[in-house]
């Protein structure tokens, strides 16, 4: 119930956002699609239960029809032994006894057979009583079953309603968006917002990229400056070559690390498994139906997705982006960056290394539009390309 009145309270506090906030166009969608789909797994969830639920109530009719079987069958059994000693008394077992005690024979033999005839008609009807104990449990077992069943399939119901509700909900919104000029004005100002955003943070990225090349630079220069003055005097002609050579290395070393932009050789990894829903460039949004002009592409995923580094690199960055929500940037060689945005979860950290093909984390809904998905962008420098096309460039 906790989980229902979250949701409740999650679609309130939408158009809530919607009515107060004009920044909040994207941000009501998102939240309405994120509420569609926890709707949809919870009733997933509850049907799985039922299932169960269904499966525990058949096997123990089938238990309890066993048992009534048995019960009837030991039944019938006592009641002819009741009629026989009512008939012929218990002469018989008293000559059965007396003979066995008379006679020669085995007094181990003896024994057993006189434990045997004295127990056989106290254990009948202590397995008779065991199985209607049994049986009267399962009963039990079964009504509580039929009753969880019973609260479970109204709760099922419940939330079927509701989840045609929301799915009304999001229609007129987006039957708003679609048809309402200004609420598109809005929504289209959001957008470019985000996008905005989304290309400040790659110029502050590559400006501090730009900055550790040149203090590096600075701080290689100062060495060898340093270490030439301290072993001019007392070089020879032969470490002074050697000094030469080296110095020529570190330069060659250096001008690796240069402001120019070179493209990522080698080979790429699709960051995650899934058809491309929206591709890079100028195009109509399928959401808003305006016209916008995406920086990368979307790749769509299924809960539980997988989401791996297209190429080796450092991780750049691990925030939470407008329009993105949860996001990782990584840097590759040559002032090459990825973004990968809408994770459900994260499990790399700033700083830390990752190879191509590993995994960085979980695809969800946070912030999308249109369900669980991957952004997916890459910036050579501070210029977008199209990331289909980089991934493959070998």
């Amino acid at each position: 119930m906790r989980l229902v009145s979250f949701l409740v309270s999650c679609v309130l506090f939408s158009f809530a956002v919607l009515e107060t906030e004009e920044k909040g166009v994207l941000n009501t969608i998102s939240l309405l699609d994120q509420n569609l789909n926890r709707t949809r797994s919870y009733l997933s969830e509850l049907s799985r239960n039922e299932d169960l639920l269904q499966g525990a109530v058949k096997q123990l009719v089938m238990d309890i029809d066993s048992l009534d079987a048995k019960i009837k069958s030991r039944k019938r059994a006592m009641k002819k032994r009741v009629r026989n000693l009512y008939v012929y008394g218990r002469s018989n077992d008293a000559e059965i006894l007396y003979e066995l005690l008379t006679k020669n024979g085995n007094p181990e033999r003896k024994v057993y057979w006189v434990h045997h005839l004295l127990t056989r008609d106290r254990e009948d009807v202590e397995t008779l009583r065991h199985l209607v104990e049994e049986r009267m449990q399962k009963q039990h077992v079964q009504e509580s079953h039929l009753a969880e069943l019973t609260k479970l399939r109204n709760r099922k119901a419940v939330e079927e309603r509701r989840l045609v509700t929301q799915m009304s909900g999001q229609e007129r919104m987006l039957s708003s968006l679609k048809h309402d000029k200004a609420v598109q004005r809005m929504a289209l100002k959001e957008f470019e917002r985000n996008q905005k955003t989304m290309l400040a943070l790659i110029k502050k990225l590559e400006e501090r990229r730009k900055r550790e090349i040149e203090e590096a630079k600075k701080a290689d220069a100062a060495r060898l400056a340093a270490l030439k003055k301290k072993e001019k005097a007392a070089e020879k002609k032969r470490e002074a070559d050697k000094k030469r050579e080296a110095e020529k290395n570190r330069q060659s070393e250096i001008a690796k690390k240069t402001t120019q932009v070179v493209p990522f050789k080698g080979p790429k990894c699709m960051p995650l498994d899934g058809p491309v829903i929206s591709e890079y460039g100028l195009q109509e949004h399928p959401v808003l139906h305006i016209m916008t002009r995406n920086l990368g592409v979307e790749i769509r995923g299924k809960r539980g997705g997988r989401i791996r580094a297209a190429a080796a690199g450092t991780i750049a960055m691990v925030s939470e982006i407008d329009g993105r929500g949860p996001s990782v940037i990584i840097e590759h060689e040559g002032g090459i960056y990825t973004v990968y945005g809408h994770m459900k979860t994260i499990n790399v950290q700033e700083g830390k290394s990752v190879k191509k093909c590993e995994e960085i984390g979980e695809v969800g809904d946070i912030a999308s539009l249109n369900g669980i998905k991957l952004y997916f962008q890459v910036s050579e420098g501070t210029q977008t390309v199209d990331p289909l096309q980089w991934l493959k460039q070998k």
